[in-house]
C-alpha cells in the first residue's frame, strides 16, 4: 500500500491525491480550501449550465418526495413522458421514440442492440457487425469500446472486444489518408467515405449491422468538425447497403455546438441519436437514444414491439425530473444564442494565443466545444513525444493557476497527437472566456520555462 492514499476510495489513479470540491457557483467549482476553479471543460463536457440552479435540484427533490424510483418493466411516470415528448420534439423529423439509460456508455450499447434486433428480426440474421471510427469515444461497456477507436482504452481489454470495424475519420487537419481537404471538397471524391465502403465490401454487406460515429469527433481527437458532405455520403451508404446509422450525440447534444442537436448542422437523418451530459446538465446520470420511426415499425411488425433490453434504472423519475428542470434553463436563459455568440468570441481570442504560442497548430470545433491541437514547434510541425504528457501537463499547471481543461492524447495514431478542449458551461460570460483565455496563456508561459529546463536537463545529464 505504499503510496497509495489510505482512504477508501477506489480513485480513477490510485496513486493520485484529488481536490475535495465542496461546491460550486455557475462556472466555478470550490474546494475544501477555498480555492477556486473555473470550469473550463463543463466537468467532462456534462456540466452545460453550470454549477449551484436551485431549480434544477428543487425539481430533483420533489421528485423524489412523489416517487423516488419505479420499475419500467411495470410502471412509467408522467415526467418520463413529458421530457421524451420534450427531446421527441427537438430531435430531426422522423426521430419519435425516446428511450432512457444513465449515461452515455449504455445508450449506445442500446443502440448497438437495437441495429442488431432489428435485422435480425426482419430476416436479415446476418448482420451483427458495427463499423466505428479509430480515434472515436462511445463508452466503456465492452460493445461500445468495442464500437469505439480509443486505442489506449481497448488495448487492455482486446481479448473481450467484439470483432467490429473500424476506419479512419476525415481528420484534415492530418489527414490518415494522405489527402488535401480543397482537393477533396473541389472533386468530391473522399478516400474516407471511399474506405467505409470497401469495408463494407471485405465485411460482406449482409453481415454489417451499423455504422457508428461523432459528428464531432470529441475527446480522442479534440473537437473536430466534419468537411461539408461527408455525412450526406455516409447516409447515402447507409441507406444503399441496408445499415443502421447511428450518431453519437452524447458530447455534442443539447446546444454544445449551437443547435441543439449537431445533426441540424451536418443536413441528415439518422436512424438514431445517442445522447447524455448535457440533457440534465450533469445534475443526474441521464441520458438516452432517439429513434426513427423505421425501427420502431420494425420492432411492432417483427419483434411483437418488443426491445429484449433493459436496465434498471432506465427512465428513473429523479433524473428525469432534472432533465425537464435543466432543458427549461436552457430555454429560459436562451443558451443557444449565448452558445453561438460565445463560441464566436471564444474562437477569436484562441487565434490570438495561437499567433502567440508556437505550441498551437490548430483550433477547430464548433460552438463551446473547441479544441487546440499541441505542437512542440508549430514552424517545424515537431510533434511532443507521448512520454511528454504534453496536454496533461498544461491541465495541470492550469488547476495550479485556477482552471480546468480537458486534455487529450493519441489524437493522430492513438499514440501521438496532444490537444485540449475547452468547454466551459453554455451560460458562459465574455468576462469569464477572458478569464480562461488569460489562465491558458499564462500557463503556456510556465509550459514553455519547463520545457527549457527539460532541455537543459538533456543536455547535461
Amino acid at each position: 500500500m505504499d503510496g497509495i492514499k489510505k482512504d477508501y476510495v477506489f480513485h480513477r489513479d490510485l496513486k493520485k491525491v484529488y481536490p475535495i470540491i465542496t461546491h460550486g457557483a455557475g462556472v466555478y467549482l470550490i474546494d475544501e480550501n477555498g480555492k477556486k476553479y473555473l470550469d473550463a471543460c463543463s466537468g467532462a463536457v456534462a456540466a452545460n449550465l453550470g454549477h449551484g440552479i436551485t431549480s434544477i435540484g428543487e425539481a430533483m427533490a420533489e421528485q423524489a418526495k412523489k416517487a423516488a424510483f419505479v420499475h419500467t418493466m411495470r410502471f412509467e411516470t408522467k415526467a418520463l413522458h413529458k421530457l421524451a415528448e420534450t427531446i421527441g420534439k427537438m430531435a430531426p423529423d422522423h426521430l419519435n421514440k425516446v428511450y432512457f439509460t444513465t449515461g452515455g456508455s449504455e445508450a449506445n450499447e442500446s443502440a448497438l442492440k437495437l441495429a442488431r434486433q432489428y435485422h435480425r428480426d426482419a430476416g436479415r440474421t446476418q448482420k451483427h457487425i458495427v463499423i466505428g471510427r479509430w480515434q472515436s469515444y462511445h463508452g466503456n461497456t465492452i460493445g461500445s469500446l468495442s464500437a469505439g477507436g480509443d486505442v489506449k482504452r481497448r488495448h487492455a481489454y482486446t481479448p473481450n472486444l467484439l470483432n467490429y470495424a473500424h476506419v479512419y475519420s476525415p481528420y484534415c487537419h492530418r489527414c490518415p489518408y494522405d489527402r488535401q481537404k480543397d482537393d477533396c471538397l473541389s472533386k468530391q471524391n473522399w478516400t474516407c467515405v471511399k474506405d467505409i465502403e470497401r469495408t463494407i465490401f471485405e465485411l460482406g454487406p449482409e453481415n454489417v449491422s451499423a455504422f457508428i460515429a461523432e459528428p464531432i469527433v470529441g475527446s480522442q481527437q479534440g473537437a473536430i468538425p466534419p468537411p461539408p458532405g461527408y455525412f450526406e455520403k455516409v447516409r447515402e451508404l447507409c441507406d444503399r447497403y441496408e445499415i443502421v446509422l447511428i450518431i453519437d450525440e452524447v458530447m455534442t447534444g443539447f446546444g454544445r455546438t449551437g443547435t441543439n442537436f449537431a445533426t441540424e448542422q451536418i443536413g441528415i437523418k439518422p436512424d438514431i441519436i445517442t445522447f447524455g451530459k448535457g440533457v440534465s446538465a450533469g445534475y443526474a446520470p441521464l441520458a438516452g437514444m432517439i429513434v426513427h420511426d423505421r425501427l420502431i415499425d420494425g420492432l411492432i411488425q417483427n419483434s411483437d414491439g418488443k426491445f429484449i433490453h433493459g436496465y434498471t434504472y432506465s427512465g428513473h423519475p429523479v433524473a428525469v425530473a432534472a432533465g425537464i428542470a435543466a432543458l427549461e434553463v436552457y430555454e429560459r436563459d436562451m443558451v443557444l444564442e449565448n452558445v453561438k455568440k460565445q463560441g464566436t468570441y471564444l474562437v477569436k481570442r484562441l487565434m490570438e494565443l495561437k499567433q502567440k504560442h508556437s505550441y498551437i497548430s490548430d483550433v477547430r470545433g464548433r460552438g463551446l466545444l473547441i479544441g487546440i491541437e499541441l505542437v512542440k514547434d508549430y514552424g517545424q510541425d515537431l510533434l511532443f513525444d507521448p512520454s511528454e504528457k504534453a496536454a496533461e501537463r498544461l491541465n495541470g499547471i492550469a488547476m495550479d493557476l485556477g482552471a480546468v481543461f480537458y486534455p487529450g492524447s493519441g489524437s493522430i495514431d492513438g499514440t501521438k497527437g496532444e490537444h485540449l478542449i475547452i468547454s466551459p458551461p453554455l451560460n458562459v460570460t465574455r468576462t469569464e472566456i477572458d478569464e480562461i483565455v488569460r489562465i491558458l496563456d499564462d500557463s503556456f508561459a510556465i509550459f514553455k520555462g519547463q520545457l527549457r529546463k527539460d532541455e537543459i536537463y538533456e543536455i547535461t545529464k
